[in-house]
């Protein structure tokens, strides 16, 4: 063995190792002032109001929505029901089977109805 070959590899191990530590350290800096950077500012009282706002707010639409009937879509006959409506309505519905379901499909049918195609124009060339 060259005893200048170990003497280099034991030279090279030091500056390698420090670069190691040195982009490790600027790695932990980089995650550190971007966690920092990435912080949400927290919650003052005037932020807690406006969202306890909104949240009173959606939860009265949301009653609402459950409680009062409305058009969903008028031209097409939809209608939003509470559900001790629909289910009263479902259930006189349903005392013929036969009836019930033919009706359920032509409604069904209806309410996806694609729209009629425009009338085609003749070609100038005619």
């Amino acid at each position: 063995m060259n005893p200048l070959a170990e003497n280099n590899n034991g030279r090279r191990v030091w500056p390698v190792a420090l670069a190691v530590v040195v982009a490790s350290l600027i790695f932990v800096g980089l995650v550190w002032k971007m966690q920092q950077y990435t912080k949400p500012p927290a919650p003052d009282e005037a932020r807690k109001a406006e969202r306890a706002k909104a949240l009173a707010e959606l939860r009265a639409a949301e009653a609402d929505a459950l409680k009062n009937p409305a058009w969903i879509d008028q031209n097409k006959g939809l209608v939003r029901l509470p559900i001790t409506d629909a289910l009263r309505l479902a259930e006189r519905a349903w005392q013929n089977p036969a009836q019930a379901r033919s009706n359920l499909i032509a409604r069904v049918e209806k309410a996806t109805a694609l729209p009629p195609k425009p009338p085609e124009q003749p070609s100038p060339f005619e």
